[in-house]
């Protein structure tokens, strides 16, 4: 089974950075994207951003410019810089690897079980 452990989130006032990290452990034999959703109370879970075994990314609009994922294959890790933050971005934030865990596994999705980004003054 692959485990995605997030960490890095908590209070930040607006305006202010966060870099939140996902590790993953388990046997791993292709990853296809990495990626970052978050879901605020009484919302459905939203995109954030994506990065793809090849490294291109992927953002929602709303973060472009202020939001960077990146990756360390060797620490098998995704991070998400995230800076500028805003009170409305106050939300449980979710790890996700859509990859295969052997050669003849299909491919799925799984997810962290999230940290909490709360912006506030």
């Amino acid at each position: 089974q692959v485990q995605l452990v997030e960490s890095g989130g908590g209070l930040v006032q607006p305006g202010g950075s966060l870099r939140l990290s996902c590790a993953a452990s388990g046997s791993i034999f292709h990853i296809y994207t990495m990626g970052w959703y978050r879901q605020a109370p009484g919302m459905q879970r939203e995109l954030v951003a994506t990065i793809a075994s090849a490294g291109s990314t992927n953002y929602a609009d709303s973060v472009k410019g202020r939001f960077t994922i990146s990756r360390d294959n060797a620490k098998r890790t995704v991070y998400l810089q995230m800076n500028s933050l805003k009170p409305e971005e106050t939300a449980l934030y979710y790890c996700n690897w859509y990859c295969r865990r052997t050669s003849y596994d299909q491919p799925r999705d799984y997810w962290g079980q999230g940290t909490q980004v709360t912006v506030s003054s």
